[in-house]
């Protein structure tokens, strides 16, 4: 008998045989080229469009760009991947579905708004540890063009955007899980040993301009039961890494859980925050969109994660849970976050 998966607390699990990262690859567009991240990316491209006639088109041309170099990277052959985790801001998610239809992978599409990189690796893992496949491929993906478009306005428009508005991140990440094997531990960029799945959290903001608010109030509540589940203390992490809150979030992030006597205000890192130079790039709170975190993750985190700087860290991305309509018809935005524990490979 093998080491079994145990259901923790509430929403919790910890994986008996830890799925590995193998392999992970980042495409992002011009701005992500020009802020501090710029170089722990794989590739940035100098034309938005991707060489396409549409936005849209463009997303679903860096969604295979990502893929294609995922497995390039790799070695693997998409007939070595059993099945693919992938989702979009879009809708019917466009962006995945014709990006991604020439692999001829079996593909589940996900919306989990910008927490859709923490969905897709919380099920691509417990696809992998629950015995159903080898190999997976997990990714999410956002493009500033298509996004304003479906979900504010035209970029010409030009309607002027509110110091607590974010800026849409064109990228991409992805990475490859295999199973927790010997065979794939010497390949292994990383683990997953855990993950917690959020709820559904509506505080009643309805500011669509500021999703820092709308998103904060379901890092907090996943954080809290990740670290209660798991009986952990802040200090397990070396990282507590929120997807897309901003400037805005973070910090109402960071008292709502001081409300609770949890203080992560000492290694709380944020990917809107780290991937733009606010004032240098003109991009206000910060960044946010399923691209965010997902580039930023298979880049700069995986890499500090590879490299052994960080040896544990919690990913939880973020996500805004509206629609055109629902906020057209006043609704509330209601936020969700998953948390999915990611650790090192020991020393080889």
């Amino acid at each position: 008998m093998g080491v079994k998966n145990k259901p923790l607390g509430e929403q919790s699990i910890q994986f008996g045989r830890a799925p590995y990262i193998l392999e992970y690859a980042s495409v992002c567009g011009t701005k992500e080229s020009e802020g501090p991240l710029k170089d722990e990316f794989d590739e940035c491209s100098a034309d938005d469009l991707f060489g396409c006639d549409t936005w849209e088109k463009a997303e679903s041309a860096l969604q295979e760009k990502t893929v294609r170099l995922l497995l390039r990277k790799s070695g693997f052959l998409s007939s070595d991947i059993r099945y693919m985790f992938a989702g979009d801001l879009l809708g019917q998610l466009i962006a995945s579905t014709f990006g991604l239809l020439n692999f001829e992978i079996p593909f589940f599409g996900l919306y989990g708004a910008c927490s859709t990189m923490g969905e897709s690796l919380s099920l691509g893992a417990m696809t992998i540890a629950g015995g159903y496949a080898d190999k997976v491929i997990s990714l999410a993906s956002s493009h500033f063009a298509s996004a304003e478009k479906t979900f504010r306005f035209p970029l010409e428009y030009g309607n002027q955007r509110p110091y607590s508005a974010t800026w849409t991140v064109t990228g991409c990440g992805a990475v490859v899980l295999g199973e927790g094997n010997e065979n794939n531990e010497k390949n292994a960029k990383a683990k997953i040993t855990g993950i917690t799945t959020g709820k559904i959290v509506d505080f009643g903001v309805k500011d669509s301009m500021n999703m820092g608010a709308c998103m904060a109030p379901a890092a907090a509540d996943v954080i809290q039961k990740n670290l209660s589940d798991f009986g952990y203390s802040v200090n397990e992490y070396d990282k507590i890494i929120t997807g897309d809150l901003g400037y805005i979030g973070q910090k109402i992030l960071i008292d709502l859980l001081n409300a609770v006597d949890i203080d992560i205000s000492k290694n709380h890192m944020d990917c809107g925050i780290e991937i733009f130079d606010s004032e240098k790039q003109d991009t206000h709170a910060g960044g946010s969109g399923c691209g965010c975190s997902a580039s930023v993750l298979c880049g700069h985190i995986l890499n500090k994660i590879k490299n052994h700087e960080w040896k544990k860290v919690l990913f939880v991305p973020t996500g805004a849970m509206l629609s055109p309509v629902s906020f057209n018809e006043g609704q509330s935005v209601p936020g969700i976050a998953h948390a999915v524990v990611i650790e090192g490979v020991n020393e080889r």
